[in-house]
C-alpha cells in the first residue's frame, strides 16, 4: 500500500470517529477502567483480618482507620488523599549577544633575489609584484531573545495510592472529569510521596510530589476549534517554508 493511501486512510478514520460525537457532547470515560479502582479493589495481602468480634467495632484500640485514635492519613495501596495543586509561577529571561569582526591582509613582492624585476617585463600591462593581493573582510552580528512566561492554576483533585514501594513511598495517581455543555475538562496527577509529607489532614502540595505529572486539558467543540486541521498540522511539517 502506498504511502499517501495509507494516510488517506488513515485521516479517514479519524473523522469517521469524530463524525460519530456530532451533536453529542464527549463521553465520560468509567471509573472503573481506572488504575484507581483497581487498586481500592485489589488490596496488599498483608490487610488485618476482622476478628469477627462484636466488641471490636467499639474498641477505641481498634487498628482500623476508622478507630478515634488511628492515623487516618494515606499509607496503603487503595488509600485516597487529597492533592493540593497551587501552581503560580513566573519566569522572564532576556539575552543579548553581539560579534564583530574585521580583518585586512596585503601581500608584495617587491624584493626576492632579483626575480620580480627579471618578471616585470613579462606581466601583464598594469601587473606589478609589488601589490601582489590586497584582501578585506569583515562580519557583525547581533542577537536578542526575550522570555515572559506566567502560569497560574489552582485546583484541589483526590488521588489514590496505587502502590507501595520498597522504600515506604507512595505511588499516587488521581483523576477528574468535569462536563459542561459540550466541553469535557479533564485533570490527571500521578507521582511518588513520603508518607512524612501527607499532612494531617490527609493532603500534600504538588511541589512535594517527586516525578509530579499534571495535566489540565480537556476535550470538546471547543478544543477541536482551537486546534488546527490534520491538513494543516501535516502540510507544517512537510513544507520547508
Amino acid at each position: 500500500m502506498k504511502p499517501a493511501t495509507l494516510l488517506c486512510l488513515i485521516l479517514a478514520a479519524s473523522g469517521c470517529a469524530r463524525a460519530v460525537n456530532v451533536g453529542q457532547p464527549p463521553q465520560l470515560t468509567s471509573p472503573r477502567d481506572s488504575e484507581e479502582f483497581q487498586a481500592m479493589t485489589n488490596p496488599p495481602l498483608d490487610l488485618t483480618l476482622n476478628s469477627g468480634r462484636p466488641e471490636a467495632a467499639a474498641s477505641l484500640w481498634a487498628g482500623t482507620q476508622s478507630s478515634l485514635i488511628s492515623d487516618r492519613r494515606a499509607a496503603i495501596r487503595g488509600d485516597i488523599l487529597t492533592v493540593v495543586i497551587e501552581i503560580d509561577d513566573r519566569a522572564e529571561i532576556s539575552n543579548s549577544s553581539g560579534r564583530t569582526r574585521s580583518s585586512r591582509e596585503n601581500v608584495s613582492i617587491p624584493q626576492m633575489v632579483g626575480i620580480p624585476q627579471r618578471l616585470a617585463d613579462k606581466l601583464p600591462e598594469g601587473a606589478s609584484f609589488d601589490e601582489l593581493a590586497d584582501a578585506s573582510a569583515s562580519s557583525s552580528y547581533r542577537g536578542n531573545g526575550n522570555i515572559s512566561r506566567r502560569d497560574k492554576l489552582t485546583l484541589r483533585v483526590a488521588a489514590t495510592v496505587v502502590d507501595t514501594l520498597p522504600n515506604g513511598s507512595l505511588q499516587i495517581e488521581g483523576t477528574q472529569e468535569v462536563r459542561v455543555n459540550f466541553e469535557l475538562r479533564e485533570l490527571t496527577v500521578s507521582g511518588f510521596v513520603r508518607p512524612a509529607d501527607i499532612g494531617r489532614s490527609n493532603e500534600i502540595a504538588y511541589d512535594r510530589i517527586a516525578g509530579a505529572r499534571i495535566s489540565y486539558g480537556g476535550r470538546g467543540q471547543i478544543t477541536d476549534v482551537q486546534q488546527p486541521r490534520y491538513g494543516q498540522q501535516i502540510a507544517d511539517i512537510i513544507l520547508p517554508y
